[in-house]
């Protein structure tokens, strides 16, 4: 269609001054075109670093209250072995279902808005999280639990002070898995009412043949993954550096 003329190229395949100027016009006050000379906001009212914002503002918050229930459960499930045979095939069962199987009764149960699309990213973001954290205390010599519950330590001081300090990288590499799942979830969560959030930009320029402006929400999508990645291992080498020296 495009060798024939009936489709514009430009349309298919955008060249890279063309996205550029879709994400430069994405950031700006700008006029409408054609003819009107009303001046509009960025994309649909919002800047599209504002829609970025607003899908990271989605996901801190869902990780939050992943890393709330998974750590403390992954703890226990490790440090109890008989309740760790008890929940871990739940946790399993989570982990195994794809995220947005859960999108339509979320949204039964808590409407279009924000509360549905955070609940659907700790449902992807949990399990990782649960799973790396009870990975982390299988890794831990026993020896290491006797030796401090010998020298007068309760069950909660070893959990705390032995447990948690050496299930940190495990649960510091469980959030990156966490973040990728999250990231990915959030930009599908946002095809129904996203807006304002970048997957929701993203898939709304598409079916308005904005394809300049699809593909820069892409980039910035993909950027913003890598950067995350970026953070999180550096919080690693500062939290965890004895990861991997002993």
């Amino acid at each position: 269609m495009a060798a024939s003329d009936v489709v514009s190229p430009a349309y298919l395949t955008p060249s890279p001054l063309e996205v550029w100027d879709a994400f430069v016009r994405a950031n700006t006050y700008h006029p409408v075109g054609g003819g009107v000379d009303r001046v509009v906001r960025g994309e649909e009212n919002y800047f599209l670093w504002e829609h970025l914002v607003v899908s990271l503002r989605r996901i801190g918050l869902s990780l939050a209250i992943a890393l709330v229930i998974g750590v403390p459960l992954g703890l226990a499930m490790g440090y109890f072995r008989g309740f760790g045979r008890l929940v871990g095939p739940y946790v399993d069962f989570l982990r195994s279902i794809p995220p947005l199987a859960y999108i339509g009764f979320l949204i039964a149960w808590f409407g279009f808005y924000d509360t549905s699309k955070i609940w659907l990213l700790v449902l992807a973001a949990f399990p990782p999280i649960a799973l790396a954290t009870l990975n982390g205390v299988r890794g831990v010599r026993e020896d290491h639990v006797n030796a401090a519950l010998s020298l007068g330590a309760t069950r909660r001081q070893t959990l705390l002070f032995v447990l948690g300090p050496a299930t940190l990288p495990d649960i510091i590499s469980g959030l990156r898995v966490a973040v990728g799942f999250a990231w990915t979830t959030v930009v599908a969560a946002e095809l129904v009412n996203g807006l304002p959030g970048i997957g929701g930009l993203a898939y709304l320029s598409g079916t308005q043949n904005k394809i300049a402006l699809s593909i820069a929400c892409i980039l910035v999508i993909g950027l913003t993954a890598v950067a995350l990645d970026v953070i999180l291992r550096t919080l690693e080498k500062k939290l965890a550096p004895w990861r991997g020296k002993a």
